[in-house]
């Protein structure tokens, strides 16, 4: 049963509150948009996230802004988007876009100690690039120390997913106008060394590239 807040009031032939579909699109991006109120003041955050379960975890500085308010417990609201394409439809009106998203509902608890840290920051790394973990040198302990891991329970949540081609009304459909789909893909590209890497590329970032044809 959904809430009011998660409840979808707009295209809900669009929506779905099934678990298993939101996680799908969380499991495939890498940016989240996390809003909060700090005092009267809202804020939405850009970051880093790791599906963890039902939870999310989000890490950043110690003095963070996000890190202080969401580690009190007060609620918060994160959004992950995924754009798919653009649609052109015959009309202005009906031109949408093609995408999949989540809005999720929930509080967070800070992980404490070391090793916690540790294993969630692995888990941030992995999610990145596989193997990187092992290769890179690992945080110290003033690095954990300066370091907020906080895991955001997924109370609620939504998911919204528009595919297909443009829904024009049927007297637009003999306008003389180009109508379909612009269908965007964010894909990785050659890896540029940074200057002074004394080595070639690591057999795991090789085939996680050959793995998507880069």
């Amino acid at each position: 049963m959904s809430s009011s807040r998660q409840r979808l009031r707009r295209l809900k032939k669009l929506g779905s509150y099934d678990r298993a579909t939101a996680y799908a699109i969380l499991d495939d991006g890498l940016l989240a948009h996390v809003g909060f109120a700090d005092g009267p003041q809202p804020f939405v955050i850009p970051m880093a996230y790791v599906r963890d379960g039902d939870a999310l975890l989000l890490h950043g500085a110690v003095a963070s802004r996000l890190q202080r308010a969401l580690g009190s417990g007060i609620q918060a609201c994160v959004c992950v988007t995924l754009l798919d394409g653009i649609v052109l439809a015959r009309s202005v009106f009906n031109h949408s876009m093609n995408y999949r998203s989540v809005v999720a509902f929930g509080t967070a608890t800070a992980v404490t100690g070391a090793p916690a840290k540790r294993v969630a920051l692995e888990r941030f790394t992995e999610r990145m690039l596989p193997g990187r973990w092992q290769d890179a040198r690992q945080p110290n302990a003033k690095e954990l120390a300066a370091t907020s891991v906080l895991r955001l329970d997924m109370h609620e949540i939504t998911a919204k997913v528009r595919t297909g081609p443009p829904d024009d009304a049927e007297p637009d459909l003999e306008l003389p106008v180009w109508a379909g789909v612009l269908p965007i893909r964010v894909a990785m590209q050659s890896p540029v060394a940074d200057t002074g890497t004394q080595v070639g590329l690591p057999d795991y970032l090789t085939d996680f590239l050959r793995a998507r044809d880069v």
